[in-house]
């Protein structure tokens, strides 16, 4: 009897990289790297090697963030075929992010995305990138991600989409969205791996990229605050007070404002309630020692609060999809 033949993975549509003044060099660049190594690996694995196309709006030398550079063809030059890839771009603040995105060269590209996801053509966006689509109204009725720290400015100022901003990769119909900038990694690898596991598994090993699956375990409680100088007093004082945190009333109390005006401003700054602004106070505490001390876990439960290691464990491996043990282990060697 024979076996079956399997099909043979659709090849990849020719990506399309649009790369805008002040990109993230690293982005940019491990993208083309990704690709790179997938052109290498996929004749040994009899798979369809990817295509690709550097673009920008002018073309010529891109400016990337830091003053490095990379050659682009015109936009004018894209396949609209293609898959169309926006690595983020550098920004320090939401600010700053929309003094960039009012820029002439972005409504050009924001427009020609925006009939791409109407069309339901594919688009995917990665960290502040994903804001190109929110004036165009693309996002609207959508599940999307960005990086952590901008995802409530998102939510404010985009409340048609509904914000995931835990997870990495976000796929939505046509439109795809990515997490912080070195989710562009994240965001490659998912792309080779529609159209090919093998492919993309075996540029994860070459070039030692780990599989993700959260940004939650990135997130630093000190950040989240958006310049909210109420949420960087709350952790400061929640830090201060561990091993035992203080309750929401107490909080409240201390800041002279009931418990309901508390929870409205932390949840408007950070888009979660005091009770999760503590519990991520208290776990990246925990995170620091596992890395930085020798600590044994059940110490640094104590450090920050918990009964017993079982329930730091447990809300560790919920809330960033790792045990303490992994983020050991990942940590430098002392």
């Amino acid at each position: 009897m024979f076996k079956a033949i399997p099909a043979m993975p659709d090849a990849l549509p020719e990506l399309q990289l649009i790369v805008l003044p002040g990109a993230h060099a690293a982005g940019v660049a491990i993208s083309l790297d990704i690709l790179r190594a997938a052109a290498t690996l996929a004749p040994g694995l009899t798979l369809p090697p990817p295509r690709w196309r550097v673009l920008s709006p002018e073309g010529g030398d891109v400016e990337l963030a830091g003053g490095l550079r990379c050659p682009a063809r015109p936009l004018i030059d894209a396949d609209d075929a293609g898959l169309w890839v926006v690595p983020g771009l550098a920004t320090e603040s939401p600010e700053a992010l929309e003094h960039r995105l009012a820029q002439p060269d972005i409504s050009q590209v924001a427009e020609r995305l925006a009939g791409r996801v109407a069309h339901g053509q594919p688009v995917a966006a990665t960290c502040s990138s994903v804001f190109l689509l929110r004036d165009t109204g693309a996002l609207d009725g959508r599940r999307v991600t960005t990086t952590w720290w901008l995802a409530q400015h998102l939510r404010r100022t985009a409340p048609g989409c509904r914000v995931e901003p835990d997870r990495i990769v976000c796929v939505d119909g046509a439109l795809i969205t990515a997490g912080a900038a070195m989710a562009q990694v994240d965001l490659m690898l998912h792309l080779l791996r529609g159209h090919g596991a093998a492919l993309a598994d075996a540029v994860a090993r070459v070039l030692l990229l780990d599989a993700r699956t959260a940004q939650s375990a990135y997130t630093l409680p000190s950040l989240l605050a958006n310049g909210d100088a109420l949420v960087r007093r709350l952790v400061r004082t929640i830090e201060d007070a561990l091993p035992r945190p203080p309750a929401v009333a107490a909080l409240a109390d201390a800041f002279a404002m009931s418990p309901r005006t508390l929870s409205r401003r932390v949840r408007d700054a950070t888009g979660r309630g005091p009770s999760a602004l503590i519990q991520a106070v208290r776990l990246e505490r925990a995170r620091r020692l596992i890395e930085t001390t020798r600590m044994s876990i059940e110490q640094v439960a104590a450090a920050v609060g918990y009964e017993d290691a079982t329930a730091l464990r447990r809300l560790m491996r919920r809330r960033t999809g790792a045990t303490p043990t992994r983020f050991r282990a990942q940590a430098a060697p002392r």
